[in-house]
């Protein structure tokens, strides 16, 4: 997802345009001259406080510095919450083929939208805690994962599904990226231990609002067995 927000069950029923703008309406979001995304979020958050938790997607900027490091061996490329596609298009700018890309996102409208702005894409309406039984790359390891997810607002057990599903369907040497507004990794390092992985910032942009790093997270690698008797 490109934006903070919390988990949100698949089961709600749909909101469209429609009951959006009346929420708009009562709230005198109309008479704003806001981005038609950024309108999309005040009026997601307004009828839906509880699954979502942001009133803007990210920027342009940030979208550029997680996708830095995909490259055309990263295929296919799972993105996590994609919400209206900010990342999306910045993989795409990167050259991952549209239908080499696995959006999972869980706010159904959100999903539905996605499905209509990138019809080769595979879009699945679903939590992001459902990768380690669910496999939407089809047999196929990706190569990296695209994390918008609002990992600081989530129970560490949470968290924790989520990185064991991601790196359940990543092959060798993929990695994870995730952004946070906060000053530390999202991922508390004791998690970051007992799955064995490793976190490294790699960016952080001052003019995204709020400003925010970006962490690659990847398997930690483990000492040879010659090291190993050495130590």
């Amino acid at each position: 997802m490109d934006f903070a927000r919390t988990q949100h069950s698949t089961r709600q029923r749909v909101r469209g345009p429609g009951s959006w703008a009346r929420s708009g309406r009562l709230f005198g979001l109309s008479a704003l001259k806001l981005p038609a995304d950024v309108m999309t979020f005040l009026r997601a958050g307004l009828s839906d406080p509880r699954g979502v938790g942001a009133v803007a997607p990210s920027g342009r900027a940030l979208a550029r510095l997680i996708t830095s490091e995909i490259v055309d061996t990263s295929e296919p490329v799972i993105e996590l919450g994609a919400g209206t596609g900010v990342f999306t298009r910045a993989l795409l700018d990167r050259g991952v083929p549209e239908r080499q890309l696995v959006l999972i996102e869980a706010h159904p409208y959100f999903a539905s939208l996605l499905k209509s702005r990138f019809p080769a894409a595979r879009v699945l309406a679903m939590g992001a805690g459902e990768l380690r039984r669910f496999d939407p790359c089809e047999g196929s390891a990706a190569g990296s994962v695209v994390s918008g997810l609002p990992l600081l607002s989530m129970p560490r057990r949470e968290i924790m599904r989520i990185l064991r599903g991601s790196f359940r369907r990543l092959r060798s040497g993929g990695a994870f990226y995730q952004f946070t507004y906060g000053p530390l990794c999202p991922v508390p390092g004791v998690i970051l231990k007992r799955l064995g992985l490793r976190a490294k910032r790699i960016g952080w942009v001052a003019n995204n609002l709020p400003p925010a790093s970006v962490y690659r997270i990847e398997r930690a690698r483990r000492p040879s067995a010659r090291r190993r008797r050495v130590n």
